[in-house]
């Protein structure tokens, strides 16, 4: 099925700055969203219920997948996480571009059931990664050391998406995101359906 909203998929390994990025491309772009999930995790600081998650326990995120509620969900950190399919389908129909944050394995999950474009954002280092996780002052030492360990992993899916942007610089790194958003939304197949009614009158046989 072919709709006029696109669903991208955004990874990154956490610290890689993937949701700063989101966050000022959806302050640039309309007929944007992007997806909240459900999570069984403790809300962080500032964080709202609806509005950066759904909070569940672990009962009720179960359940949701027994009652085939997700398009994808997956254990990070000893937590779980899902995306709602019936909002996700909701938006696309209605002509609304979808960014679902997820990593590599939901990636998987999501491209084996509909059409989508990804995007893996890469640090410019190792260090940068360590002093980027250090700097959000969110997670023990441990935690850290944890996330560290596991990003060489996420990060080795990187050939697994169609694109790639290196988050060296946030403006430039901000400008490709931009890019790949924009040319999407002017690929023929959307356009065709966008302007159905100019197609068919410019391609009107001269009287």
């Amino acid at each position: 099925m072919e709709f006029l909203g696109t669903l991208f998929i955004i990874s990154a390994p956490s610290g890689g700055g993937k949701t700063s990025l989101v966050n000022a491309l959806i302050e640039q772009l309309h007929m944007i969203k992007v997806s909240v999930s459900h999570t069984t995790r403790a809300p962080r600081v500032g964080e709202v219920h609806g509005k950066n998650y759904f909070f569940v326990d672990q009962a009720e995120f179960e359940q949701y997948q027994a009652d085939g509620v997700f398009l994808e969900s997956a254990t990070v950190f000893n937590h779980s996480y899902g995306t709602s399919k019936n909002w996700v389908l909701e938006q696309l129909q209605a002509g609304v571009d979808v960014i679902l944050e997820i990593d590599w394995q939901g990636a998987r999950r999501v491209k084996e059931q509909m059409p989508c474009v990804s995007i893996f954002i890469l640090p410019p280092s190792r260090e940068a990664l360590l002093t980027r996780l250090e700097g959000r002052q969110q997670d023990s030492p441990e935690v850290i050391a944890s996330r560290m360990e596991k990003a060489s992993h996420e990060i080795s899916h990187y050939s697994e998406y169609d694109y790639v942007i290196v988050n060296d610089n946030f403006k430039t790194a901000l400008e490709d995101l931009v890019a790949v958003l924009k040319a999407q939304r002017v690929r023929t197949s959307i356009q065709k359906q966008r302007y159905a009614a100019l197609f068919a009158s410019l391609l009107q046989e001269p009287c």
